[in-house]
């Protein structure tokens, strides 16, 4: 996720950290040369090459706006959903330590505080695993541990919670508000497995993709006879927009991905586990992640 303070104007037109011209660039270019080609066909071989009535332009144009501004919007909710979800996690991680405490005698921290919140500093890591693309997702020894890591870990919490109900350790309304904790962390992790694993539909993906092409293929057509040898830079200008917004939305919909404007989930795991520590006494803490040029993981 990009993090900096909001630049001036003039800065806004130059920065390339955060932005799409780095995925964009070379179909710029493309749609650039063969605009020029055509205007320069056009220009000496007016008869071959003919201009059009550039009336169906503005039509197809907005619609496709219509269509892009849909598809960035599912895009956008897919992120901020993503974005509540570790949001929940976070809060839920600080209420389990802070429930937890009723373990604790006369100040000193319990071993089995230690090892619940020990685990809860696992679960946000083992997360970041099954969401991130690329990480090893199968981890441990039984076969729940090696289907699901986050899973398995929260079962074993629950099971410690049993045991210390069993041994009298907390009372049965303290293990009731415990494992409701537990219950909020499960949901949230399965609801973000959800969003990775289900994309938007991938019909809604191509048709965008060949209908903002073609129209910028035909574009030119059209602006050959009013702009002549400016219609490169207008065509190049009209498919920054279109193709940018296109690349923006694909980066949008898989929120845990590694893109720069992609959710920080391992500074997120890394909050959880400042804060497990900090909830069992440790004061040598490690240090929150912090972006490099300006983009956070």
């Amino acid at each position: 996720m990009i993090v900096r303070k909001r630049p001036n104007a003039f800065l806004l037109l130059f920065l390339l950290r955060g932005g799409v011209i780095q995925r964009i660039w070379v179909q710029l270019v493309m749609i650039g040369l063969m605009s020029l080609a055509i205007v320069t066909a056009h220009h000496f071989f007016p008869d071959v090459v003919r201009g059009v009535n550039p009336a169906p332009f503005a039509l197809i144009g907005i619609a496709l706006s219509v269509f892009l501004s849909f598809r960035n919007t599912a895009s956008y909710d897919r992120w901020w959903e993503g974005r509540k979800l570790w949001g929940l996690m976070i809060q839920t991680s600080n209420d389990f330590a802070r429930q937890s405490v009723v373990l604790d005698r006369d100040g000193v921290l319990n071993p089995a505080r230690q090892a619940l919140l020990t685990q809860v500093i696992a679960f946000a890591a083992a997360t970041v695993r099954v969401l991130r693309p690329g990480e090893k997702k199968n981890i441990g020894d039984t076969p729940l541990a090696r289907l699901s890591p986050p899973e398995a870990i929260l079962t074993e919490m629950t099971a410690q919670l049993g045991q210390l109900l069993r041994d009298r350790q907390i009372e049965p309304s303290e293990s009731y508000a415990l494992n409701r904790h537990v219950a909020t962390l499960c949901a949230a992790q399965i609801s973000c497995e959800r969003l990775a694993n289900t994309p938007l539909p991938f019909a809604y993906t191509l048709l965008l993709h060949r209908t903002a092409y073609l129209f910028c293929f035909m574009l030119p057509f059209g602006f050959a006879d009013f702009l002549g040898w400016g219609t490169p830079l207008a065509v190049m200008l009209m498919a920054y927009t279109f193709f940018g917004l296109d690349a923006l939305g694909a980066e949008l919909e898989e929120p845990f991905g590694l893109m720069p404007n992609n959710l920080p989930i391992a500074a997120y795991a890394r909050a959880v586990e400042i804060n497990m520590r900090a909830a069992m006494g440790e004061t040598d803490l490690p240090e929150p992640i912090r972006p490099d040029r300006y983009v956070l993981i």
